[in-house]
């Protein structure tokens, strides 16, 4: 395994995991629509798994005691780490596992698929068993149908890929190779969101209003296919328009709100070619287009001034 998946030793095994954006698609992916996913390698998640005598304990920001007290909000990993000591055939005992994030969490970011991951591959390293992608994200998923009710897969797969993932639900999907670099800003309103409450309200609102509600998501869908056009021909332009219209179909779901509003409108004051929310919405971050590498760094100082609570610039590479 590389350095990014597991490491182990005799007394420790270590996994890793890089978080993840939804460039376009959000909502309507969960409704059957293709989305977009890209590797976002700036934050991520390392869990060490220790063989210490007593009770299986985990050691995190959010908890530190045996895993069958940890509080209700934590059963996702809670049944994840069951799941997978179960699979290996281990005694549930004699194991602490540490857990150190640096993924703000209710961000859209992926950070409760990142801890699965993570967790997930210390505890094969520890084992020292292999594991197939498809075991991997059978047991992550465990963890985010709790964090998000009726996930999409889309996270973890991307969480478990160096390249920007299509995804589209019950549909092959498949690795998208852009072709030339696409210089971003990813900027975090301070504000967490809820993706579940956001999934089931964007439900309540198709209920009530299906028509207008199946062509907002029909809308996404349809600006989807654009957006891996751009990347795959280079169209930064382009890519930065269909940015911009799913923000306004995103808008009409009720998803956006004004403390993000302000932050993807100074963006494209400042000249970002497009700027959107990405994740779950309602709090979280936005995601803005940039021209250049030097016109993210001025993006980036922009967003800062203007009060966002931390911005991160990274580039998508190329790929041949």
């Amino acid at each position: 395994m590389s350095a990014e998946k597991a490491t182990t030793s005799e007394q420790t095994a270590i996994g890793l995991a890089h978080s993840k954006l939804i460039l376009i698609g959000e909502h309507a992916v969960v409704h059957g629509q293709p989305a977009i996913a890209i590797p976002f390698p700036l934050v991520g998640v390392e869990s060490v798994v220790e063989n210490v005598p007593g009770a299986v304990k985990m050691d995190s920001t959010f908890y530190h005691g045996p895993l069958d007290l940890a509080p209700e909000a934590l059963d996702g990993i809670v049944n994840c780490v069951k799941a997978a000591i179960k699979k290996l055939g281990l005694p549930c005992k004699d194991l602490l596992i540490r857990i150190k994030s640096s993924i703000p969490p209710g961000k859209g970011l992926g950070s409760s698929a990142s801890v699965a991951i993570a967790v997930i591959r210390s505890l094969f390293a520890y084992a020292d068993e292999p594991y197939t992608e498809e075991e991997l994200l059978s047991l992550a998923n465990i963890s985010e149908t709790y964090a998000h009710g009726a996930p999409s897969g889309i996270d973890t797969l991307t969480i478990t890929s160096g390249s920007p993932v299509w995804y589209e639900k019950g549909r092959p999907f498949y690795f998208i190779q852009p072709k030339a670099d696409f210089h971003f800003v990813v900027a975090d309103s301070g504000r967490m969101g809820d993706t579940k409450s956001a999934v089931e309200s964007v439900a309540q609102l198709f209920k009530s209003a299906p028509r207008r509600i199946q062509a907002s998501l029909d809308r996404i869908g349809e600006i989807t296919h654009h957006a891996r056009r751009a990347l795959e021909k280079a169209s930064k332009h382009i890519l930065g328009k269909t940015l911009n219209e799913a923000q306004k179909e995103l808008e009409a779901l009720g998803v956006s709100d004004a403390g993000l509003n302000r932050l993807i409108y100074l963006a494209r004051s400042e000249g970002a070619l497009g700027a959107k929310l990405t994740g779950g919405g309602n709090g979280g971050c936005i995601i803005a287009l940039a021209r250049n590498e030097a016109h993210s760094h001025y993006l980036s100082e922009k967003l800062k001034r203007f009060g966002a609570h931390a911005v991160w610039p990274f580039v998508l590479r190329k790929q041949l």
